[in-house]
């Protein structure tokens, strides 16, 4: 007897999970189903599960393909159970080509081409659906994308556009998904849509996109005109649609508890924010080459502005811009300076100086600070005058972070609006306008 196992969360069943079953199935004798608990899957950073574990295993019961369904509970079990049960054949679907490699060890590893464009049928039955999500371009932030999005419960990737059809092409076939070079095809493929174009572009796909009824991410900045978010806004509003910006951090947990121990009084009334974000970027690269839009502070400086306008607010008396730039005119270095009724800020970006990455915010009765990289806030103390005083803060954070915003993306659509505040319309349309100034004062 040929023994098959098979491990998955399965939430939200679907035509994907059947065909990967019966297909697991055909490799041998005897199936065996794992099946994630709600807690394991939260450890290993899979996101929004909808459906009890009882739902989740009732509807693999349902397909008459598993031989016996066990529950995966704690990492390390898999090996373990290919031993405890003399497992032949371990299996899981191509998305996941490579990561089980290691399980060649104990048994044959075995891929399973993933169910492309998968039915709702299943779904409307339960009265449930998968977003449809397109892909606007295809740059490294979009390739970060993918692996995300699949770790969130309740969206699946369709296909990705490109006006450039090789592009679109070859990503699609890296990630087995749909290519498109129309975009009126591809908007009608698709329910919901993920902007990851260069900056200048953002304003009309954004639009575009909602002008055909489509809920939209967008990456940041999403655009660099105050004009142009009150507009796209108040259109999403009108029509009801979903229209978020993803500034990842805003929607990680640990930055959401740490916000929420600065607003509460225990450093005191805050008085000045610092906050810093640098890498080193090859010059030959996009951000390093485009005069117009190009440069550190339309790159890095949504992070940085984001904790200074979450914190004081939209109401600054003044800014200030200071720069290094390079041959073409483009910022190496940004530092921009805020002054507001009861405090101060600065936020400093650079693409081709490196500095010190810590976000700083001080109170009149003592100090928190994030080390880098703060923007994937995962730990932050808190000090006070009394040195021997260091209160200690840790919140897990899972792989690029994009997983959080396409999780509240996800939630907003199905009408929890619980994360709305976590980067509200208003605070966007400030960096929007701040981006604004800063391209009028040094690019004119």
């Amino acid at each position: 007897m040929v023994k098959v196992i098979t491990y998955g969360t399965f939430d939200l069943f679907h035509e994907g999970h059947y065909r990967l079953l019966q297909r697991a199935k055909a490799l041998g004798d005897y199936l065996i189903v794992g099946v994630t608990t709600e807690k394991y899957d939260m450890e290993r950073g899979k996101l929004n599960v909808v459906d009890s574990l009882l739902t989740r295993v009732e509807n693999i019961k349902k397909t008459g393909f598993a031989d016996e369904i066990i529950i995966e509970e704690t990492p390390g079990q898999k090996v373990n159970d290919v031993k405890k049960y003399n497992i032949d054949i371990f299996t899981v679907g191509s998305d996941w080509t490579g990561s089980f490699d290691y399980m060649s060890d104990y048994c044959k590893v075995v891929y399973i081409e993933r169910t492309r464009n998968i039915s709702s049928t299943m779904l409307r039955e339960q009265n449930k659906k998968i977003l449809k999500a397109g892909i606007i371009g295809t740059g490294r932030i979009a390739n970060r994308f993918m692996p995300e999005v699949k770790l969130v419960s309740g969206i699946s990737p369709q296909g990705v556009y490109n006006p450039h059809k090789e592009s679109a092409d070859a990503f699609a076939q890296k990630w087995e998904i749909d290519a498109y070079d129309d975009l009126e095809t591809f908007y009608g493929d698709v329910d919901v849509v993920y902007v990851a174009a260069p900056h200048q572009f953002h304003y009309e796909y954004v639009k575009s996109a909602l002008e055909h009824g489509k809920h939209v991410l967008c990456e940041k900045p999403m655009v660099l005109q105050r004009e142009q978010a009150e507009i796209l806004f108040t259109y999403a509003r009108e029509h009801k649609l979903v229209l978020v910006e993803g500034i990842k951090t805003a929607y990680c947990p640990g930055f959401e508890k740490l916000l929420g121990i600065a607003c509460s009084g225990t450093i005191g009334n805050i008085r000045y924010i610092d906050a810093c974000f640098t890498k080193l970027e090859d010059a030959s690269n996009r951000e390093l080459t485009d005069e117009e839009y190009g440069g550190s502070f339309t790159e890095l400086a949504s992070y940085c502005v984001l904790p200074i306008i979450k914190l004081f607010g939209y109401q600054y008396e003044d800014v200030r811009f200071d720069t290094i730039q390079n041959e073409k005119g483009l910022d190496l270095f940004t530092k921009v300076s805020f002054c507001y009724p009861r405090g101060i800020a600065t936020a400093t970006c650079g693409l081709g100086v490196k500095s010190e990455g810590r976000l700083l915010i001080a109170g009149t009765r003592g100090y928190i600070v994030v080390e880098a990289p703060w923007w994937k806030t995962a730990y932050f103390e808190v000090h006070y005058e009394d040195t021997a005083r260091v209160d200690k803060y840790s919140e897990r954070f899972f792989g690029d972070g994009l997983r959080y915003e396409i999780k509240d993306f996800v939630n907003m659509i199905n009408g929890n609006d619980k994360s709305g505040f976590k980067l509200t319309r208003g605070e966007s349309i400030t960096i929007a306008e701040i981006m604004e100034k800063f391209l009028v004062k040094e690019r004119g």
